[in-house]
């Protein structure tokens, strides 16, 4: 359990995923702060996340945090940092974030230096606690800090650390991006269901229900994935007709390049985020 008083800045999905895990963890509710603009997205924060203080100033949370995670869009990170530095310096909390892109040595600039500055890169799955962050700390981070800011996304799913910042965009293109590869396969699975006739509901039961059971059982084995197709795949069998298909088109070859696009979009957000405002 958290016993630190933590202070988000931006109250969109991401961050109402980790007050709500961090509230279902034993967390008192007393001790989250959540800042956001949106007087729509306030009232949902405060019924969703009941007792917590949900506010518009920036500065307010910034004031009292000791763990301060921004979880605003790369492209405004700069600017809301900048508005909080004062009040950050004072404080000096752990600082967090969940942008996509920026650097830890910008993000600390931004807010007056000398922190300890945590980047993470959570992915959607956090909204029903199944998410996936990696984190990287700076040289400023001891390990007790280190281990509050994997509590504070182990809340919402598992958490692994990288040896290199380097690594992030790559990340962010895997698992952060991920997930919507998977809901595109399903989605051509449940459409291709309902086009041999199967009825809406059956279609997605059966395509959500097979990715389901797929990715547990790949959770649960130790071999490679090529392993785990050769299980289903049979020779002159449905699955090597498709495989067939699939790799006369290089099916590998254009998802490999997707994400090599997704990493190259990462990195060009952080040369963006560094020259914003």
């Amino acid at each position: 359990m958290i016993g630190n008083k933590v202070g988000l800045i931006g109250g969109g999905n991401m961050a109402r995923a980790i007050g709500g895990g961090l509230l279902r963890g034993g967390m008192h509710a007393t001790d989250l702060m959540i800042a956001e603009p949106m007087t729509e997205q306030c009232d949902r924060l405060r019924k969703e996340l009941y007792g917590a203080m949900v506010t518009d100033d920036n500065c307010l949370v910034a004031r009292s945090a000791e763990i301060l995670l921004f979880a605003v869009k790369p492209q405004i990170l700069k600017p809301v940092c900048e508005g909080v530095a004062d009040e950050v310096q004072k404080k000096r909390p752990l600082v967090m974030s969940i942008a996509a892109g920026p650097k830890i040595d910008d993000i600390d600039s931004w807010l007056g230096g000398g922190l300890s500055v945590v980047r993470v890169m959570p992915n959607q799955p956090a909204l029903i606690d199944q998410g996936i962050s990696a984190l990287f700390a700076n040289k400023r981070t001891s390990d007790a800090l280190k281990e509050q800011a994997e509590k504070i996304m182990t809340a919402v799913g598992h958490a692994v650390w990288l040896d290199s910042e380097s690594k992030m965009d790559a990340v962010t293109a895997v698992s952060g991006t991920g997930p919507s590869y998977f809901y595109l396969l399903i989605d051509v699975m449940i459409e291709s269901a309902k086009k041999f006739g199967i009825d809406d509901e059956t279609a997605r039961t059966l395509a959500v229900e097979t990715a389901r059971g797929a990715t547990a059982l790949a959770a649960a084995e130790t071999e490679s994935m090529a392993t785990l197709i050769d299980r289903v795949r049979s020779p002159g069998g449905t699955t090597t007709a498709a495989f067939e298909y699939l790799e006369a088109k290089d099916a590998r070859g254009i998802f490999a390049t997707a994400i090599d696009a997704a990493e190259k979009r990462a990195a060009e957000l952080a040369e963006e985020a560094s020259h914003a405002g």
